[in-house]
């Protein structure tokens, strides 16, 4: 789609969230969210301890997760009900309690909820069960992951439910929100303890979130491999900042996976992590092509050069014998 297209569809999501919290709060606010509100207004109205979002002194312990040694990649698995093409996910196998465990055992390294409904299919109450199943994990091996909320977010009062819900992060999207509002809901976040992450489709754009402060940028809404490549070479980084960089891989129309290619070569580009939805479900609950297995192919140490048939073939059918090979 044009950048036009996609403005006029970002307007109508906008407005269609607008409905929603306005009937959020004609409902009535939950007590535990409006204690984060007011604790976030308070932080953003101190004016002797201003809020500093490039103050290295906060704590990120979900961007050091992410953040690991140039050629690795680690991985966001986002839990949804409904896919992009408008299908929704029914199958009891990806229940959010067993979806939540699987994501873990099998090496994501943070767990995303697309909690906005319409696009979705998700809600707030889906996000209060993975953070719960992921609390359950203390003691586990491998231990709890943190848990993203991925919501159309367009109010501070979506900020004070994240952090009241559990998440430990919350996705901001820059071309829908325009700098000034991205600057207060970043400075929002930190004054409840929780870390960002900003949407970006361009380099211009994702240059403007850093130069505003953004630590994690993830490059969404780019379908060819090597735009996206293209959106974060180059980007200038000021002195003494780390800034973590996010490659949100679309799913293929087809049943191949050539989608687990893609991420290795985002590894190999430059990018710290990749963030897989849809194509964790193309399989359906399958043996060999459930969730857990393809972000295991996604995050194995491979090499396009030496592991993937499918680099001549294009059809996916190394990819899907690779699933089968790194399970044995």
């Amino acid at each position: 789609p044009s950048s036009t297209s996609l403005f006029a569809i970002g307007v109508l999501a906008k407005k269609a969230k607008e409905a929603t919290l306005r009937q959020y709060i004609s409902d009535g606010v939950e007590p535990a969210v409006m204690e984060k509100y007011e604790v976030m207004k308070k932080a953003l109205a101190d004016e002797s301890a201003p809020i500093d979002i490039t103050d290295s002194a906060f704590p990120t312990p979900l961007q050091d997760t992410l953040t690991r040694r140039v050629g690795t990649i680690t991985l966001i698995a986002e839990f949804k009900r409904k896919m992009a093409t408008g299908d929704m996910i029914s199958d009891r196998a990806f229940d959010p309690e067993l979806l939540s465990g699987e994501f873990r055992e099998f090496g994501a390294s943070a767990i995303a909820v697309m909690t906005d409904e319409r696009m979705g299919g998700c809600t707030q109450k889906d996000l209060k069960t993975i953070v719960e199943e992921q609390r359950r994990a203390r003691m586990e091996v491998p231990g709890p992951v943190s848990v993203i909320n991925n919501d159309l977010i367009i109010d501070t009062l979506q900020i004070a439910q994240s952090a009241a819900n559990g998440a430990e992060a919350a996705v901001f999207d820059y071309a829908l929100l325009g700098a000034d509002e991205t600057v207060q809901f970043l400075k929002a976040a930190q004054a409840l303890g929780l870390e960002s992450i900003v949407s970006v489709s361009t380099k211009e754009d994702a240059q403007a979130a850093i130069d505003l402060g953004a630590r994690m940028i993830m490059v969404t809404g780019v379908a060819d491999l090597e735009e996206r490549i293209a959106a974060i070479e180059g980007l200038t980084i000021p002195e003494g900042r780390t800034v973590t960089t996010i490659a949100n891989i679309p799913a293929h129309a087809d049943q191949g996976y050539e989608e687990i290619e893609e991420v290795w070569a985002c590894r190999d580009r430059g990018y710290n992590v990749v963030w897989v939805n849809d194509v964790l479900y193309k399989g359906g609950a399958d043996s060999i092509e459930h969730p857990g297995a393809i972000i295991k192919s996604m995050t194995s140490k491979s090499s396009l050069k030496w592991a993937s048939p499918m680099v001549k073939s294009g059809r996916g059918e190394g990819a899907k014998e690779y699933l089968g090979d790194i399970l044995m």
